[in-house]
C-alpha cells in the first residue's frame, strides 16, 4: 500500500506563489499517474490537475491552466503542484493521490491527508 504525505500549503496573498509537494512512500508510484483534487468549505472535491506516470503528459483545470504546473521527480517518489498567481477562490484543501486502472476504469485509489492553501485579498 502506497502512503501519500502533501506539504507546502500555507497563507499567501493574492498575486502570490506556493510549491505543493507530494511524498509517496511504501511503493513507488513512477509507473502511475497522479493527481492533485482541492476541495474549498462546502464545495465538492474538484480535479486541478494530472500527470503521467513519465511526466510526459499533463491535463489541468481550465481554472488553474496557465497558473499551476504539476510535476514529478520519480527518483524522489514526489509529485509537485507549483501554483503562481494565486487567487482567493484558489482557498482549499488539496489533495493528491494515485491513478490506477481497475476492471478498464481510472480511478483513484490512495490519497493524502491534504494541505491547506489560503489565499488573502
Amino acid at each position: 500500500q502506497v502512503q501519500l504525505v502533501e506539504s507546502g500549503g500555507g497563507l499567501v496573498q493574492a498575486g502570490g506563489s506556493l510549491r505543493l509537494a507530494c511524498a509517496a512512500s511504501g511503493r513507488t508510484v513512477s509507473s502511475y499517474a497522479m493527481g492533485w483534487f482541492r476541495q474549498a468549505p462546502g464545495k465538492e472535491r474538484e480535479f486541478v490537475a494530472r500527470i503521467s506516470g513519465s511526466g510526459g503528459s499533463t491535463y489541468y483545470a481550465d481554472s488553474v491552466k496557465g497558473r499551476f504546473t504539476i510535476s514529478r521527480d520519480n527518483a524522489k517518489n514526489t509529485v509537485f503542484l507549483q501554483m503562481n498567481s494565486l487567487k482567493p477562490e484558489d482557498t482549499a484543501v488539496y489533495y493528491c493521490a494515485r491513478r490506477t486502472l481497475v476492471n478498464g476504469n481510472y480511478r483513484y485509489d490512495s490519497w493524502g491527508q491534504g494541505t491547506q492553501v489560503t489565499v488573502s485579498s
